[in-house]
């Protein structure tokens, strides 16, 4: 049994491991682990900050087509017109931020030439992510709130159960966990952002930016994991 315990792991962290998306954030944790390390200070943990930020620049390739498609997409039904419009900004904000990154990438890697031109296209991009991680903390709040509002109105019909062994409401305090735990990275992502883009660089420092993307990066990592399997009933 323990040999099949053992298969099944593996299966599991071969399944996570051959999601780009996985590597990617794996990647982002090192990125940011190392601009903890180094401070902004030349050396060994600079140069590996460097070189992973340039290397997860080819994992994002053709990925601003997702929140294209996103873009285009329908809304789910029953949500409100404002959080309609955020999302949209988000995935907008988004897809500009991962199509301008790959121009980055060409600068990088010295294809594209025109440095002035490169450093500018780099800023812009990285005013995108900060304004689609604006947006998503916005979304984040306003589905919060509206799922607070049906959970309070199911405890009312659920007064004489145990709310807790209801299926209903179960997976509305999970869906709740869910982006509570997206909202906490989607506001720390803005704390990141203005520490790459040195809005406020007294408060923002290199370690501060390099603190806060390294957890969300676990963050991302978690998210990510393959949802557990439910135990069947006889």
């Amino acid at each position: 049994m323990s040999l099949d315990a053992a298969r099944a792991e593996l299966a599991l962290a071969v399944l996570y491991l051959n999601k780009a998306e996985a590597r990617d954030k794996i990647c982002r944790a090192i990125q940011y682990g190392s601009k903890f390390l180094s401070n902004g200070e030349p050396g060994t943990a600079q140069n590996v900050d460097k070189s992973t930020s340039l290397a997860r620049k080819v994992f994002r390739l053709f990925k601003f087509i997702n929140d294209l498609h996103g873009l285009i997409s329908p809304p789910a039904p029953g949500t409100p017109l404002p959080l309609i419009l955020l999302g949209k900004s988000k995935n907008a904000l988004l897809s500009t931020f991962l199509f301008l990154d790959q121009i980055v990438w060409l600068g990088r890697t010295g294809i594209y030439k025109n440095k002035e031109r490169h450093e500018l296209i780099g800023r812009i991009s990285l005013f995108c992510w900060m304004g689609s991680s604006i947006c998503t903390t916005l979304v984040e709040i306003g589905e919060l709130g509206r799922l607070s509002a049906s959970m309070k109105k199911l405890e009312k019909e659920l007064k004489n159960t145990d709310k807790y062994k209801n299926e209903q409401y179960w997976s509305k305090l999970q869906k709740s966990n869910e982006r509570s735990l997206a909202l906490i990275k989607a506001g720390m992502d803005i704390v990141v952002a203005v520490g790459l883009l040195q809005l406020a660089p007294k408060k923002v420092t290199p370690r501060v930016t390099g603190a806060f993307g390294f957890v969300t990066s676990l963050i991302s990592c978690y998210q990510l994991l393959p949802a557990p399997a439910k135990a069947k009933t006889s």
